[in-house]
C-alpha cells in the first residue's frame, strides 16, 4: 500500500533565499522602461494638443487657449516635468539597447551567463553614457 505520510517540503525560492541575478533584474527593467516610456509619451503629447490648442497664432479668441498652453508648459518645464523626460530619455535608451541584446539573443549567441551578465551591464552602463551624451548634446 501506497505511504501515506505527508512529506514536508521546502518552498521554492523564496524571498529569504533567492538572490536576484542581473539577467532577471534588466529583463523585470525592460518590462519597466517600456511601461514607464508611456508616461512620458503622455506628457509629450499632452503638452503637443495644449500647443495646438494655444500656444501657436491660432490661440483661442478668448484667450483660453492660451492658458491651457501656458499651463501644460509649466508643468512640463517643472521639476516633475524634467524629471520624466530625462527617464523618458533614459527609458528609451535602455529599451533600444535591450531591444539589440534580445536580438542577440534570439540568434542564439551570448546565452551563456557570463556573456549574458556582460550584455545586461552593457545595457545598464551604456543607456546611461548614451543618456548624458544626449542630454548635453541638446
Amino acid at each position: 500500500m501506497a505511504d501515506t505520510r505527508k512529506i514536508v517540503r521546502p518552498l521554492s525560492p523564496h524571498l529569504q533565499i533567492y538572490r536576484p541575478q542581473l539577467t532577471s533584474i534588466t529583463s523585470i527593467l525592460t518590462r519597466i522602461t517600456g511601461n514607464g516610456l508611456i508616461v512620458g509619451a503622455i506628457l509629450v503629447v499632452w503638452w503637443l494638443f495644449a500647443m495646438t490648442r494655444g500656444g501657436t497664432q491660432f490661440a483661442l479668441i478668448d484667450g483660453i487657449g492660451e492658458t491651457y498652453f501656458n499651463f501644460a508648459d509649466a508643468i512640463l518645464r517643472s521639476w516633475f516635468g524634467k524629471i520624466v523626460l530625462t527617464l523618458s530619455l533614459w527609458a528609451v535608451w535602455y529599451h533600444y539597447l535591450a531591444g539589440l541584446r534580445h536580438l542577440w539573443f534570439d540568434a542564439g549567441r551570448g546565452l551563456d551567463i557570463k556573456t549574458a551578465e556582460k550584455l545586461g551591464w552593457g545595457c545598464i552602463i551604456g543607456s546611461v553614457v548614451l543618456t548624458v551624451l544626449t542630454f548635453f548634446v541638446i
